[in-house]
């Protein structure tokens, strides 16, 4: 897993905006408690540092469970729309290569693999639709299965009308309004 060093400020800056948002947001991860939470962070500098990408990148990071076999709690990107410093990104690797002009910055999933996190998969993305409303004005790319890449295709999904709805893209494509939301387990 990447990581680098947070310094204390930074470490208690945001284990304190993760404990703001965990507490305004109790709904999202009822029957977990903050300090087994808190804890678990403070064991792994690694998954600290990622939830610090996660923030910078405007992911808005918080609980959304906990994984009853592994017992570790899962995180994910809760900002309203597709995080403002992951859009106009492209799929892979492969797909930004294979751009000749007007390349995007960077990809989704090497985006998510330097943060040492994963991209949603299109279940995860449709069980965080049921702790609020996500994507309204914006998109975001989910992970895609190697049938449909193999294909040169990709997949993203956003919420209108009330309803997820999930798409497909050359995955070369890369919009203004299409980000990448991912998860971390802690």
């Amino acid at each position: 897993m990447p990581s680098g060093t947070l310094s204390s400020a930074q470490r208690e800056g945001l284990l304190a905006a993760l404990k703001a948002r965990f507490e305004k947001n109790m709904s999202r991860h009822q029957g977990c408690e903050w300090a087994e939470v808190r804890a678990r962070l403070e064991q792994d500098a690694g998954k600290l540092w990622s939830l610090h990408e996660m923030e910078r990148t405007g992911g808005e990071p918080d609980v959304i469970g906990r994984d009853e076999a592994t017992g570790q709690f899962i995180f994910a990107d809760c900002s309203a729309e597709s995080p403002k410093g992951r859009r106009s990104v492209c799929y892979d690797q492969e797909a930004l290569d294979a751009r000749k002009e007007h390349k995007p910055h960077d990809s989704a999933t090497n985006m998510a693999a330097a943060m040492g996190m994963e991209l949603l998969t299109e279940k995860e993305y449709r069980e965080l639709q049921q702790l609020g409303e996500f994507d309204a004005k914006t998109s975001s790319w989910i992970r895609t299965p190697p049938e449909i890449r193999q294909l040169g295709g990709a997949l993203f999904c956003d919420r209108r009308y009330d309803t997820v709805f999930v798409y497909h893209n050359g995955a070369q494509s890369y919009y203004a309004a299409r980000g990448f939301r991912g998860s971390l387990r802690v």
